[in-house]
């Protein structure tokens, strides 16, 4: 926390009334000044679970844009729709005769949409098919993602970053997120730059004109310029990487979804003693025929720890698909995903009317939320038998997921189960605390104005946070 800020709020005051819930706090009053923040950008509630009191109120049926906070609706109805025990599935299927360990045919996947279906999960579920007796294939690798329909879209639409991870969209045959890490490392031999990928993807091209230079390992991405081809399948490295650096990681989305699994597939199939000669086409499976394997994903209540603590999107952009094909019928779609939504929140009396929900991640300038209405589905989530899971399905104030390094207050380590929410101009906060008496309280805080993002919203948040803790 900045002098300033410190200084600001010591100036302001730390005590305020019990029964005045309807003004802000004057050290939360301080934050907003020192800044030269508007009052009127802030929204907040707070809530005592054990009596229901409401402690504080400001703005809370004002609607705002609670970025990736949004999520905590996604995965609220999720655990309530699906169970916390649900699981997905990925079925196998072979098209052909297995004679002597050999396939005449073609290896069949159908994808169910599971959200964590990442490297180490296909090599295991590579195993179990080479466990049922198949080391080669001699035909093609077969997807059907049917599960799910997606219109086309464009990945730079929301932000013009089509090679970030966060903005990868759903697949019901969704692998390694579609993601490559890229990692960097200088061979000062013969002065130049080694650049290897995980997971290897042999249809991934890579062209690296990378030159070491002289420095420190620092500046943005070390100074490496990324770019692809239009079909995402060759992507060339230049610029000037740091002699500094031992080591550097870059994550970054890379070919279609289907190439992306074939990639993968043949990688891991080879790696481990297999032979595939074949390509992949898209397919839509015969109902008649039966899998010959059947592969079962995480359980719910743990998808919805890496949604909620690390936030990630197309992880839960794949619970609002799931929704949708469980509920409605396959194919899943985000209309779908947003009817099941609003028809649970009817049914369970919860009326949200400013409401505006789109893909269910919170990558959207348009999703819209109060922040007396976020309070209400913690207020339910608190009441309900899968209650746990939810609450530790959020990061843990200074401890893991997105709050680890946030709010350097050591009397705050611990003390909260918290969702965070970050887009440009937009900062958010929702979950739980527990204060210094022992009580616990659900608390929300939103705010949307220019800039807030790079700072001044997490120290308005802190002072927050330290008034409910000492409250």
């Amino acid at each position: 926390m900045s002098k300033l800020l410190l200084a600001g709020m010591l100036l302001a005051g730390t005590a305020v009334a019990a029964s005045d819930t309807e003004h802000l706090p004057p050290t939360v009053q301080a934050a907003l000044q020192v800044r030269q923040v508007p009052e009127d950008s802030l929204s907040v509630y707070v809530q005592d679970m054990d009596s229901g009191t409401v402690i504080l109120r400001w703005n809370e049926a004002t609607a705002r844009n609670p970025a990736s906070s949004i999520k905590l609706l996604t995965t609220l109805v999720a655990l309530d729709v699906l169970g916390p025990a649900y699981s997905w599935k990925t079925d196998v299927y072979v098209l052909g005769d297995v004679q002597d360990g050999r396939l005449k045919g073609d290896l069949l996947f159908k994808g169910y949409g599971d959200p964590y279906l990442v490297t180490e999960r296909v090599w295991q579920l590579l195993r179990r098919i080479r466990q049922l007796g198949i080391r080669e294939i001699e035909g093609d690798l077969l997807i059907d993602d049917s599960y799910f329909y997606l219109p086309d879209s464009d990945p730079a639409e929301f932000d013009r970053q089509p090679l970030r991870a966060y903005n990868v969209t759903p697949n019901a045959m969704l692998m390694n997120f579609k993601v490559v890490r890229y990692w960097f490392e200088p061979e000062f031999d013969t002065n130049s730059v080694r650049v290897w990928l995980d997971p290897p993807l042999e249809n991934l091209g890579i062209d690296n004109r990378l030159a070491l230079a002289a420095g420190s390992c620092r500046g943005y991405q070390r100074g490496i310029t990324i770019s692809a081809n239009e079909a995402i399948d060759r992507m060339t490295f230049s610029g000037k990487f740091p002699d500094g650096c031992k080591q550097y990681a870059m994550d970054r989305t890379a070919l279609s979804h289907n190439e992306f699994v074939y990639g993968l597939f043949i990688s891991l199939w080879r790696e481990s003693g297999g032979t595939f000669k074949g390509g992949w086409r898209s397919t839509i499976v015969d109902a008649d025929i039966e899998p010959i394997l059947s592969f079962s994903s995480l359980p719910l209540a743990d998808i919805i720890t890496f949604v909620n603590k690390h936030s990630n999107n197309v992880m839960a952009r794949q619970l609002l698909l799931t929704l949708s094909a469980e509920v409605l019928g396959a194919p899943g779609t985000e209309e779908g995903g947003r009817e099941v939504v609003t028809d649970w929140l009817v049914d369970h009396g919860l009326d949200v009317p400013q409401l505006s929900f789109t893909n269910g991640a919170g990558l959207s300038r348009d999703t819209r939320i109060s922040a007396g209405d976020m309070a209400a589905l913690l207020e339910f989530a608190w009441r309900q038998p899968y209650m746990p899971e939810f609450v530790s399905s959020m990061s843990l104030l200074g401890h893991d997921g997105t709050t680890r390094r946030r709010f350097n207050n050591p009397g705050l380590d611990g003390s909260a189960h918290l969702k965070t929410g970050s887009l440009d101009h937009v900062t958010a906060i929702a979950g739980y605390l527990q204060a210094k008496s022992g009580r616990r309280f659900a608390v929300v805080s939103m705010q949307n104005y220019q800039d807030i993002h790079r700072g001044p919203g997490q120290e308005v948040q802190e002072a927050l946070l330290r008034w409910v803790y000492d409250h």
